[in-house]
């Protein structure tokens, strides 16, 4: 996003100077899902625990202190005072995560794997619904202005969307800047409006008793889980606080919560309760319900606004964890754009823009109501909240250095209202839920698969490389043609001989005077000091070995990183080096180590994948592409 913190800032807050400007801007990217929440929320749960029943007091004060509690101890106690210091050099979300705990335990760690890759899908498939549902809910005030309007409703929406997604690859510089302000106007109104109508039945503040949540659970039965899903909507857009927090740092992002959205929500949610207790026919559309007509149509502007806000936050996100996986090697390459010359944060996925728009319009136009598509939302939220509890504790205990059961004394609650919450998730698995998870579970397949196949593929070079030693020695016994210049060889593993320096002597029966044998390398932290970027290797006159570091929050640039590495003493002339990159052509193999289905999937994903040269952004005009063929 437009404004960045450095990993001390992450850790202990930013400088005095920058906090409330950093403030603000939390309020406008982090907050924007969970900030229009009451659009929908408390409509949906009261609905599901009326069971098309009248709306009793019950209920009212029930939903209510559910919606209060889970506030608390998911968002506030989970997310804002605790996984917020878990950070991993400053930066959090899902992969940082589960970067940190295998950085705790010292080893790559499959479970831990597994439940990033689990958080991270679910996390893009959040990237789909939550621009649909928050759009269409706003929209939908329409239906109240004029009910002639109804039928304009989905189109409306889809337009905005399109509009939305459209804009994406002019960047968002300019459009984040307000985003600050209009949510500040967002939620300033969403409590007062919540005010004026607290005095409607000021005995809706009992519902602060938790025994009114306890009670509503324990005596209302299947009922009871299924209000808990609905319920759930009040959080989602909670794990954006973590995976915020490079942005923005974490006090700025607490100060921005606990003291001013935090009781913007609540005090709005009351105002609801409070209205439906005095007039239970307004639960058709208690939000906006709340004002005069001849408010509703700029509260619907409003709150449109501040949904293309919350949708803008978490497509960008989308993009963001992406790039993370990419440089995980989960995914095989993306383009990626940059959008801003000052921010490198700012990045734009065409491919991940328009696979994102396609899910968000089918999501629209199957449900066609926010109250339908409400029964999908919670799943994937839920799924990355387990997931995220369950890293924390490794965090807790290996990294912060905690006896295990201290640590699962103080996880394993968390841990156990998540899973609730997933649990009550679940029995929505026919109303929509399924959508998420199907989603999810091509995600992880497609994760799976690339990781799978490019294991058996390095195993599959490696029986026909040559070590790095071997070849140095035999070129000294019988030196072939010396040719001017630098030549760079990519190649993921330097003690062995790079597929296009094999094919150079072999056919051009030629050897640079001086030849590099380039690895790039992902570190498991956002960001690699630059001193720490290259690292650099004389073997023999003629060849070096130099290995570039990167965060995988970071985007490789090879030259950039070159430059370093003249000041460190290589001498050379961008201008008379060459690029050397092997591009393979796989085709399925009868005796590989996956199924036939699977074979062609990662050979389809291997052929999607960004070119190389543009993904390390090497001048074009100085790479040589070298093809092999390889069966898998």
């Amino acid at each position: 996003m437009a404004v960045s913190v450095t990993s001390a800032e992450a850790r202990d807050g930013p400088v005095t100077t920058g906090f409330w400007a950093l403030t603000l801007g939390s309020i406008g990217v982090v907050f924007g899902d969970i900030g229009t929440s009451p659009l929908y929320a408390f409509r949906e749960a009261v609905a599901g625990a009326a069971q098309g029943q009248p709306v009793t007091r019950v209920i009212v004060l029930g939903v209510l202190s559910l919606i209060l509690w889970a506030l608390f101890i998911v968002v506030t106690a989970k997310y804002v005072l605790l996984l917020l210091r878990a950070d991993n050099n400053g930066e959090g979300g899902t992969l940082s995560l589960m970067a940190l705990g295998q950085r705790a335990l010292g080893r790559r760690s499959w479970p831990l794997m597994a439940l990033g890759v689990v958080g991270a899908s679910m996390f893009i498939g959040d990237s789909m619904i939550t621009p649909a549902i928050s759009v269409l809910s706003a929209v939908e005030g329409l239906k109240l202005a004029t009910p002639a309007l109804e039928h304009y409703v989905v189109p409306l929406t889809v337009f905005i969307l399109v509009v939305l997604f459209a804009v994406q690859s002019g960047g968002t510089a300019r459009v984040a800047s307000a985003f600050g302000p209009v949510m500040v106007v967002w939620f300033s109104v969403i409590a007062v409006m919540g005010l004026i109508h607290i005095s409607d039945d000021p005995s809706v503040l009992a519902a602060i008793n938790p025994w009114y949540a306890l009670d509503f659970l324990l005596t209302h039965g299947t009922i009871g889980l299924v209000t808990l899903g609905a319920v759930f909507l009040a959080v989602t857009g909670g794990e954006a606080l973590y995976a915020d927090l490079g942005h923005f740092g974490r006090k700025p992002i607490q100060a921005g919560w606990l003291y001013f959205v935090l009781p913007s929500l609540l005090i709005n949610y009351f105002g609801q309760g409070a209205l439906v207790l005095s007039n239970p026919a307004a639960i058709e559309n208690s939000f906006y319900r709340m004002v005069p007509e001849i408010l509703l149509l700029p509260l619907v502007v409003l709150a449109t606004a501040a949904t293309v806000i919350a949708s803008q936050a978490v497509i960008t996100g989308a993009y963001s964890l992406t790039r993370q996986a990419v440089q995980l090697g989960l995914l095989p390459r993306f383009e990626v754009r940059y959008t801003s010359e000052t921010h490198a944060g700012q990045i734009y996925l065409p491919r991940v823009n328009r696979l994102l728009l396609i899910g968000v319009l089918l999501l629209v136009l199957l449900f066609r109501t926010s109250s339908n598509l409400a029964s999908a939302y919670g799943i994937a939220v839920s799924t990355t909240m387990v997931a995220d509890g369950i890293m924390g504790f490794v965090v807790i205990w290996k990294l912060w250095n905690w006896r295990a059961a201290s640590a699962a004394a103080l996880i394993v609650p968390f841990v156990v209202v998540d899973t609730t919450f997933f649990s009550a998730n679940l029995l929505k698995l026919l109303e929509g839920a399924w959508v998420p998870l199907l989603f999810g579970i091509a995600m992880a397949v497609m994760i799976w698969t690339w990781r799978r196949g490019s294991g058996i593929l390095i195993v599959k070079t490696r029986r026909i490389e040559v070590p790095l030693n071997d070849l140095i020695k035999s070129l000294e016994k019988r030196p072939p043609h010396i040719v001017k210049g630098t030549a760079v060889f990519l190649t993921s593993d330097p003690s062995f001989v790079p597929t296009a320096l094999l094919h150079n002597l072999k056919h051009n029966k030629v050897l640079h005077e001086q030849n590099v044998i380039l690895t790039i390398e992902t570190a498991q932290t956002p960001r690699v000091d630059q001193t720490e970027r290259v690292r650099m290797e004389k073997i023999s006159d003629r060849f070096s070995t130099v290995r570039l570091r990167f965060g995988f929050m970071e985007s490789p640039n090879v030259p950039k990183a070159l430059v370093i590495a003249r000041k460190l003493g290589w001498q050379f002339d961008i201008m008379s080096t060459s690029f050397f990159v092997s591009r393979r052509a796989l085709k399925p193999s009868a005796q590989s180590g996956m199924p036939l289905w699977q074979d062609h999937l990662f050979i389809a994903m291997s052929r999607s994948a960004n070119d190389a040269t543009d993904y390390f952004q090497i001048p074009t005009g100085r790479v040589v592409e070298v093809g092999t063929q390889v069966t898998i």
